[in-house]
């Protein structure tokens, strides 16, 4: 995983953390009272989820990204080596099918 995207995993997850125990100290709070402090805190847990859904998208758009170029780099493989593919695909089949019929 590049340094960037355990980054942005490492982010998102803190700020997920981070919004539960607001969500949590909310309940708290706005079980006795429902005053300016409760106010604030329901505003700090809509920011954090929006940052959260905010770095989940950018997680996401990155992840996709690379299953893209994953599949592309297999395509030209493919397309460049076709015997070799057949070979390997005809190897894992072999294999797959002997683990398959041991049971």
């Amino acid at each position: 995983m590049t340094d960037a995207l355990q980054h942005s995993k490492d982010k998102l997850m803190d700020d997920l953390h981070q919004g539960i125990a607001d969500a949590e100290e909310l309940l708290k709070l706005t079980a006795n009272q429902a005053g300016e402090s409760a106010v604030q805190l329901r505003e700090r847990v809509r920011d954090r989820m929006s940052k959260a859904k905010v770095e989940l998208l950018h997680l996401q758009q990155a992840t996709v990204e690379k299953a893209k170029a994953a599949g592309h780099a297999t395509d030209v493989f493919v397309h460049e080596n076709p015997w070799k593919s057949i070979g390997i695909a005809a190897g894992v089949g072999l294999v797959v099918g002997l683990l398959i019929s041991r049971r």
